[in-house]
């Protein structure tokens, strides 16, 4: 379910640079983090397609937290209630409609979230500070898990993906347009790549794609705001959960539950990726009287709904969930039609937040207690 209120022709969170980086391990060239085309004279502007780290005037700024509060009266709770419960075919009529021409593949994923390409050791090489002792209590665990998991077909086993060393779980996958890239790009023979999304119609879509290859990767229908619901993985088994413009598409008070269970399939050292629209994007500024459901949250004229979010109301999730930051991020974008001399600035938030290994704390026993250690 990748959110589909996207400018025509403009794919979230692409956008041209001029700048090539390589990586110094390997000498290979790859495409460099946004951040790195700046616009110091407005006469320039319409010389590339997009410009990163845009500032905003106080008058810019204030005019756009006009503009939400003019249409931000709700529309009447029965009608609430109804976009609500038709979620589900609101999605599926989309994907009937658009198939896989709505969205381009995202291949800027991996260089926002290296995570995701080949030879990754989320575990080894992550940006975070954690001391020798936590290195090597993940160590242990590494060889734990790599004793109890048998050199098997990735699809043998107690469930898919079982034999794999690397699980990857993108939630609201649409067609594929991140799936498909990570198993093109990704060619790791330890990797499993799972997938869901809340409509039967995308998953189906992925499943009959002729890149779908049972033997790495698993598709099925899910709905992440029912907690009560099953996935096909044990909890503590993934590596890399991804929700790329997903989070948004649920309604803000089933946000906080879903985060929660999600966190609960990462294995200690893994990680959560999150990219999606920003407060006051060109998205939520278009929306007009009528559109408004609740606070920062709107439905699309074809039935979708769509949240715009602030980096502390992510961080508060996500901690509450029991994650710690890594990133967390704002993305102002100016993206430019050239052929029309028009400007659109872009808001998004990118975050990583990892689980990090639990500490065993060894406390000295008294005759009185037989405990000799406790896990905090």
């Amino acid at each position: 379910m990748a959110a589909p209120h996207a400018a025509v022709g403009v794919e979230e969170g692409s956008s041209e640079t001029p700048l090539i980086l390589s990586d110094s391990s390997t000498g290979e060239v790859k495409r460099p983090q946004f951040g790195s085309r700046f616009l110091t004279d407005q006469r320039q502007v319409f010389q590339h397609n997009a410009w990163d780290n845009v500032e905003w005037t106080e008058e810019q700024e204030a005019s756009a937290k006009r503009k939400v509060l003019e249409n931000n009266q709700p529309i009447p709770a029965e009608k609430q209630e109804e976009y609500d419960s038709r979620a589900n075919e609101f999605w599926n009529v989309f994907y009937t409609i658009h198939e896989n021409r709505f969205f381009k593949d995202r291949h800027w994923l991996f260089t926002e979230f290296p995570e995701l390409a080949p030879q990754c050791s989320l575990n080894h090489e992550s940006n975070l500070e954690v001391s020798d002792s936590d290195h090597s209590r993940q160590e242990s665990l590494d060889q734990e898990h790599r004793k109890e998991v048998p050199s098997l077909s990735h699809t043998d086993g107690d469930f898919p993906g079982s034999s794999a060393t690397y699980r990857i779980l993108e939630v609201g996958c649409g067609v594929g347009n991140t799936f498909f890239p990570i198993l093109k790009t990704n060619n790791d023979p330890g990797l499993f790549v799972y997938c869901c999304d809340f409509s039967s119609t995308a998953v189906e879509l992925v499943k009959t794609n002729p890149e779908y290859d049972p033997g790495r990767c698993f598709a099925f229908v899910h709905d992440l705001s029912d907690v009560e619901a099953n996935y096909p993985v044990p909890d503590g088994t993934l590596d890399v959960i991804v929700l790329i413009f997903v989070l948004s598409a649920f309604h803000p008070n089933k946000m906080q539950e879903s985060i929660s269970r999600l966190a609960q399939l990462l294995k200690p050292g893994g990680v959560m990726l999150l990219r999606d629209y920003g407060r006051y994007d060109m998205a939520q500024l278009r929306f007009k009287k009528g559109r408004c459901l609740s606070e920062n949250f709107y439905v699309r004229g074809d039935g979708t709904r769509v949240y715009f979010f602030t980096q502390d109301e992510l961080h508060e999730m996500f901690t509450e969930a029991g994650l710690e930051k890594m990133q967390n991020l704002v993305d102002r974008r100016l993206q430019v039609n050239r052929g029309k001399q028009l400007t659109m600035y872009r808001v998004w938030i990118q975050c990583k937040y990892p689980q990090l290994p639990k500490q065993i704390w060894f406390l000295p026993c008294s005759e009185e207690s037989n405990w000799s250690r406790t896990l905090f």
